[in-house]
């Protein structure tokens, strides 16, 4: 937390007590044209940490455009004590094209942090957004949802080796934390590199709103926010039951052997036993069915949602729950499991 209150960007500053609306060029079109971000700047009257809440670093993944959204004009923080730097569109190109990468040579965004101003124009667009408004933070909350075609449950993806990492991981009050480092160039990675704590928020599909998803989520922002003090209240949720995957639990993409149509027989964040079936592929006739059985007991933290697939396309990614989770969560589901999408 910087003694200076004043959050300070190239071009610009917010004083404590301003709110500022700003669209931040971070690239130029085929025209010449300026390619900017929306950006909300909200420095709270009291001191206290600065965080960055983002979205749609995968332009086509719209849930957590809308949470960010909520916090930033719906939210009242006229108690707020630190600041917010709100984000809800990162990959404007993939957004307004309404698709996953930079439409400039199919790039990934989200493989591009912490960016390089003499480098791919991912990179320069990276190297803007992370230097003016990611730097300057003490911890972060990044918003994904899955690929098109597939869906997931609610999950935190965190590197719980970080001691900063596993206390904001765990005050976001997911079910599921899945344990991982993250790649090289991924936002939450490269911030937690550079002492700035960062989890990915992974829920539901892209291409949509979904109201008990965004709601979920924003439920775990006031969470965080009550965590570090960012608000006048103490209510850190408690989800009911959390596990943590790591390199101890297994997990796996189950993927098809045959390409056909899909009948998926679970939805995402229902806990199968091992030998259930999970999904069959049928051709058009419905006379050549190939079966595809749990490997292991666990939760199908992600399914598909496309019927359709090819011979080596992923079904679900299933993750092996231990015992005492496991018999919490077979208590609480229903038959087709997704109590909390």
């Amino acid at each position: 937390m910087s003694d200076d209150v004043t959050f300070t960007y190239n071009g610009g500053k917010v004083a404590p007590g301003e709110t500022q609306n700003i669209r931040y060029g971070i690239s130029e079109t085929y025209l010449g044209d300026p390619v900017r971000i929306p950006v909300t700047i909200i420095n709270g009257e009291r001191p206290g940490p600065t965080v960055f809440l983002s979205a749609a670093a995968h332009g086509d993944e719209l849930n957590g455009i809308e949470v960010v959204r909520e916090v930033a004009f719906e939210w009242d923080l006229s108690d707020l004590a630190g600041t917010l730097v709100c984000m809800p569109v990162l990959n404007v190109p993939g957004f307004l094209a309404q698709q996953r990468y930079l439409p400039i040579y199919d790039r990934d965004l989200n493989r591009s942090f912490p960016g390089q101003y003499d480098s791919t124009s991912a990179k320069r667009m990276a190297a803007r957004i992370f230097d003016n408004f990611i730097a300057p933070c003490d911890f972060g909350l990044d918003f994904h949802t899955s690929t098109r075609g597939r869906t997931n449950m609610l999950h935190v993806r965190a590197d719980m080796s970080d001691d900063g990492v596993a206390r904001l991981a765990k005050a976001y009050g997911p079910n599921v934390i899945i344990d991982s480092t993250g790649s090289d160039g991924i936002l939450r990675t490269e911030a937690t590199k550079v002492g700035i704590p960062t989890i990915t928020i992974e829920m539901g599909e892209a291409h949509r709103f979904q109201r008990e998803l965004i709601d979920d989520a924003l439920a775990g922002v006031e969470s965080v926010f009550a965590e570090y003090g960012l608000r006048d209240t103490t209510v850190v949720r408690w989800p009911g039951w959390q596990t943590i995957i790591d390199d101890e639990n297994e997990k796996t993409w189950i993927r098809a052997d045959a390409g056909g149509i899909v009948d998926m027989h679970h939805n995402r964040g229902a806990l199968v036993n091992e030998g259930d079936r999970i999904c069959t592929i049928t051709n058009p006739f419905k006379d050549d069915n190939v079966t595809i059985d749990a490997p292991f007991t666990g939760l199908l933290v992600g399914v598909l949602e496309n019927p359709v697939v090819y011979p080596g396309n992923p079904l679900c990614h299933l993750v092996e729950l231990e015992e005492p989770v496991r018999r919490v969560v077979e208590q609480r589901q229903s038959p087709r499991g997704d109590t909390r999408t």
